[in-house]
């Protein structure tokens, strides 16, 4: 049977339809080629190469050999590795449970709330750098807080926190807590504003205390904010950068090397981008492991 002019009109008209919605996501599906895929795979690639700029000499296909020598031969890549899952434990826990505290708090009808909010979340706009800059005066042992904690008798005169191995990793967790806490306290108030207060005026007429209302009623209202929440946040600790690097270096004597800035060490400084890459290859492999079981032993998303 002949297809007569208007089907054919009708055919065309509904293909170029059906191909529309592929044309205008294209730009957007190039950009993450371009902006996402080759970056990982040329990571990926790098890391199966000798590549340091300093002996070029020596540069080729080097197989497993980077990560060969990271796991067996580099006790720098264990040290820092160690030191990220500790900073990331011991971050994300406090951050979560003063967050919590503080979205809490500014949820409740006060005077000067508003003001109050202004001041809980306006760290989280200050960026590493400066944060560092602040906390850095603090610390100081001539003008910082050191001085009036030693003329009070706390601490001795001339104490650096940032220079003495046994307080600078919680000198360093002091000055990321003042900027990480707003994380949570913002994310976890939003799902707060959320639950009805009937729920808790009738939690309260059957006679359920304070305690038992949250245990029972904004704890499992919050689950899966906290749960998206402390995973994201796990990963932006696990890649901090600018604090750390900025406010210690990594020291001294590596103690505050993370994982992220033994990378930085390896390929900015020493060029080796080789080896550099395979670092960032199995630090891109832990993430994923780690987000993954995450996920599903916390059953995220899961109704009951």
């Amino acid at each position: 049977m002949a297809i007569t002019t208007a089907e054919r009109r009708t055919r065309r008209r509904s293909g170029r339809a059906a191909r529309t919605p592929y044309l205008l996501i294209a730009p957007a599906v190039v950009a993450m080629l371009g902006f996402l895929v080759y970056p990982m795979a040329s990571v990926v690639y790098y890391s199966l190469q000798h590549y340091n700029v300093t002996t070029p000499w020596d540069n080729g296909f080097a197989g497993l050999d980077n990560f060969r020598s990271l796991l067996f031969e580099d006790p720098l890549f264990w040290q820092s590795l160690g030191f990220s899952a500790r900073w990331v434990g011991v971050e994300v826990a406090l951050q979560l449970v003063l967050g919590l505290a503080l979205a809490l708090i500014v949820n409740e009808s006060f005077v000067g709330r508003g003001l109050a909010r202004a001041t809980v979340f306006s760290p989280w706009a200050v960026s590493g750098v400066l944060t560092t800059g602040i906390w850095i005066l603090l610390y100081n042992p001539t003008t910082g807080l050191s001085r009036y904690l030693a003329d009070l008798g706390l601490m001795r005169y001339g104490a650096a926190p940032l220079a003495d191995p046994d307080t600078v990793f919680w000198a360093a967790v002091l000055a990321e807590l003042w900027r990480g806490v707003p994380f949570f306290a913002i994310l976890l108030l939003a799902d707060l504003q959320s639950i009805s207060r009937e729920l808790y005026e009738a939690a309260s007429v059957d006679g359920a205390s304070r305690l038992r209302r949250f245990a029972h009623i904004t704890l499992p209202h919050l689950k899966d904010a906290i749960i998206l929440s402390t995973l994201l946040r796990c990963v932006w600790e696990f890649n901090n950068v600018d604090l750390l690097y900025t406010l210690t270096g990594g020291g001294p004597a590596h103690a505050t090397t993370t994982l992220p800035l033994y990378v930085a060490a390896k390929a900015v400084q020493s060029h080796d981008f080789g080896y550099g890459s395979a670092l960032t290859t199995a630090a891109f492999l832990i993430l994923t492991f780690f987000s993954i079981a995450y996920l599903r032993l916390s059953r995220f998303g899961a109704t009951s």
